[in-house]
């Protein structure tokens, strides 16, 4: 079995931590009869100091035709301000991706791991076993739609973006929604803002009208501002949840608090959600940012893209075996007492890197 793999490293510590990554894949493929295709390239900042873009359209050539891609992280300070031709997805190198590929579907699971009970600010008993799944909505919605800008209004500065949605983009994350939610435990809340803005409204609609072909599923609606208090006060009272591209990034954010912080978040971005024994292609990368205050230090949590890694031989390779391998080989790392400074530990990404391998050859 051959596989493509496209491999961003982006900014920051992206670099450092798909470095990581790819190590752990090579070694879980190598072991499995897995030919892994491994092509490098750059991605927003980086792809911006070589060439002037965020994105290249040789780059969208390749990721178009891999079978998944890696991403390490994007962003930094010196490129925020920077206005390119085209439309909001034109501006992020990341977003370009997201959009071209359609790959709207945002998996990012958070999962409470006991060696890090302390490392979350719940008392005993509140967070343990919790497992959340986050979809968020990511090519459509605030971040993308248009008109956005600034202008003058009444001799002031006034910003506007436009949150809109039409009716096929919320049909398929909904679907998509289902799906997933048939592959855990047939429960999926779904966050909106129903009560105060019109896209909401089309959003709950959509949702109820796709469940009529999902009877197996429950399907619960919640405020936005709600779901977030419920999910801090019970997490384990949640399974999957739903949101757009801007309420879903909130929430999963919210949702690395049962799993000690953010540089323990993976994330896929899929064109849809595969059927069990199906693939699909799709974007992997870390929920964690860039964080170029560390970058070059070593000192970089690599467990989010290690864990991204398990989710792309999931989704994009069909092989959940691997997933749960990695999955367990990080646990056995953690309660070893081996993590970088921003769980608590003392190790650097060199040394949790090469924990973790030894772990899936032992």
């Amino acid at each position: 079995m051959a596989v493509n793999i496209l491999a961003l490293g982006g900014d920051g510590i992206g670099p450092e931590v798909l470095e990581a990554g790819l190590a752990v894949a090579e070694a879980v493929a190598s072991r499995s009869g897995i030919a892994l295709n491994i092509t490098e390239d750059l991605l927003h900042g980086a792809a911006w100091e070589a060439h002037g873009t965020f994105c290249t359209d040789e780059t969208l050539t390749k990721a178009k035709a891999a079978d998944a891609i890696l991403v390490g992280a994007v962003g930094g300070p010196q490129w925020d301000d920077i206005r390119v031709g085209g439309g909001p997805e034109m501006q992020d190198g990341l977003m370009r991706l997201r959009f071209e590929l359609q790959s709207f579907a945002g998996l990012r699971p958070a999962r409470f791991w006991v060696p890090l009970a302390d490392r979350t600010p719940f008392r005993p008993g509140v967070a343990e076993g919790a497992d959340i799944m986050v979809l968020r909505e990511m090519c459509g919605g605030v971040m993308f739609d248009q008109p956005r800008g600034q202008s003058e209004r009444g001799g002031l500065r006034y910003g506007y973006d436009t949150a809109g949605y039409d009716e096929g983009e919320l049909r398929r994350i909904m679907q998509a929604g289902f799906e997933l939610a048939r592959q855990r435990k047939g429960q999926m809340v779904s966050a909106d803002k129903a009560n105060v803005m019109e896209s909401y409204k089309l959003w709950r609609q959509v949702a109820e009208e796709v469940s009529a072909d999902y009877p197996d599923v429950e399907l619960t609606h919640f405020y936005a501002d709600n779901c977030a208090y419920q999910l801090a006060r019970n997490p384990r009272a949640f399974d999957l949840v739903v949101g757009c591209n801007l309420i879903g990034d909130f929430l999963s954010d919210l949702a690395a608090i049962v799993s000690g912080g953010l540089g323990m978040l993976p994330s896929a971005c899929l064109c849809g959600v595969p059927a069990e024994g199906q693939t699909c292609n799709g974007i992997y990368e870390p929920v964690h940012g860039s964080a170029p205050d560390i970058a070059g230090q070593g000192v970089a949590n690599p467990f989010g893209m290690i864990l991204s890694v398990a989710m792309m031989y999931r989704y994009s390779l069909g092989r959940p075996d691997l997933e749960r391998q990695i999955e367990q080989a990080v646990e056995r790392v953690l309660a070893s007492g081996t993590g970088t400074a921003d769980i608590g530990g003392s190790a650097s990404t060199s040394d949790v890197t090469g924990a973790v391998l030894r772990e899936l050859t032992a």
